[in-house]
């Protein structure tokens, strides 16, 4: 049961599971993780095999088949060893590797089932995109067995990505929050964009989510949550996290290393200064409390910083890409000679946080001392950007 009472949904692959007919004929492969579990959390690919789906790979996504690698790795894993199936890895594989992957691997039908967040730049969607454009230009059935947004399906924020600032956390013009499940944005996808890339549309089929409303967050669907990634431990982290991760395009420390990651920002130059001038903002569904922390990796690791943690009070009055920018602007406000955007890895790159934001308005708005907010338009119902018919579910 879900905490307003409702019986609990039934996702895709749990469909699937109970009738493997649903995938079509033919040799399958599974496009998963550790997040690919039935409801009562038993992994979807040995589950699927004694169900008698014709299951023949297993390909991982980034963070790899188990889950381990932290933001920008994968694993080495070439065989699965509770199913003894091959596993590829298609993390920063696509074009015609990734079309050579599918024609190898020997399957007819691929099977996507990976626990998304509701942000563009959860790259999970990125590979269920690289693998559909690959499926259409190969002749493979693309099978997505759906599962809910952990954020809901009423609102989407942001504005659309520039197609000129394409990436793999970006590949299509959509909202930093896009509000749809992922079975909506590929049939969206597969109608506006992959027959661009592929010239043709694939072969689509969407196993929706039983019982699922767009009212619906994480914890009220009754599913239990299984970390999508290690800096995902929560549903109150992905509440927040299509607004906090813009932290990673800057100088601050968004929280990895922490247990709390994404719900806590700081910086060495941060002071008494910035959680009061917040407060002032009086932005909705949030207050913000005043931390000190020590990352244990990543970004400032083992310094001493100071910053805040965002408490939600009102999930569905919180919108959290505004909130991120206020704090944003905010920052560039009160520490203008220490403030900074993380800058390119290499000459001739782009600063991340172009291609968080999907542009480079964002950056030059609060540089220039503009307020930026009018740059994130108001909320709106995703049908709003993407069309009614992509909509599954009421």
């Amino acid at each position: 049961m879900g905490t307003d009472g409702r019986v609990a949904v039934t996702p895709g692959i749990a469909r699937l599971h109970a009738a493997p007919r649903l995938a079509g004929p033919g040799r399958l492969g599974l496009v998963t993780n550790h997040t690919g579990v039935l409801p009562d959390l038993r992994p979807a690919a040995p589950a699927l095999l004694e169900a008698g789906a014709r299951l023949v790979a297993l390909f991982g996504p980034e963070h790899g088949l188990h889950g381990t690698g932290q933001a920008g790795e994968s694993e080495a894993a070439r065989t699965d060893p509770a199913t003894g199936l091959p596993v590829h890895d298609t993390y920063r594989c696509d074009g015609e590797r990734l079309d050579k992957l599918l024609i190898d691997s020997g399957v007819d039908a691929l099977v996507y089932d990976l626990q998304d967040i509701g942000a563009r730049f959860y790259t999970y969607v990125w590979t269920m995109f690289d693998l559909m454009v690959s499926a259409a230009r190969t002749g493979v059935r693309f099978v997505v067995a759906d599962r809910p947004n952990p954020l809901g399906g009423l609102v989407s924020e942001g504005p659309l990505l520039d197609p000129a600032w394409a990436s793999f956390v970006g590949r299509a013009p959509i909202p930093v929050r896009h509000g749809l499940t992922c079975g909506e944005l590929a049939r969206w996808l597969n109608a506006s964009v992959v027959p661009h890339v592929a010239r043709r549309a694939a072969d689509l089929t969407v196993i929706g989510t039983a019982g699922w409303r767009r009212a619906m967050t994480a914890e009220a669907t009754g599913l239990p949550w299984v970390a999508p990634s290690p800096n995902m431990p929560t549903p109150a982290t992905a509440a927040v996290y299509p607004g906090t991760c813009l932290f990673e395009g800057t100088n601050l420390s968004e929280g990895r290393g922490t247990t709390q990651p994404f719900e806590i920002v700081g910086a060495p130059y941060v002071d008494a200064r910035f959680g009061p001038a917040l407060a002032e903002l009086a932005l909705p569904g949030v207050r913000f409390r005043e931390l000190r922390f020590v990352p244990a990796f990543h970004r400032h690791a083992g310094r001493p910083l100071r910053g805040v943690q965002l408490h939600l009070t009102d999930r569905a009055a919180f919108t959290p890409v505004r909130t991120t920018v206020a704090m944003l602007a905010t920052l560039r406000r009160l520490y203008p000679d220490d403030f900074a955007w993380q800058p390119p890895a290499e000459a001739g790159e782009r600063h991340f946080i172009d291609l968080l934001w999907g542009s480079d308005r964002l950056r030059r708005a609060i540089d220039a001392g503009e307020d930026p907010l009018p740059l994130c338009g108001p909320p709106a119902p995703p049908g709003r950007w993407a069309g009614d018919d992509a909509l599954l579910y009421p």
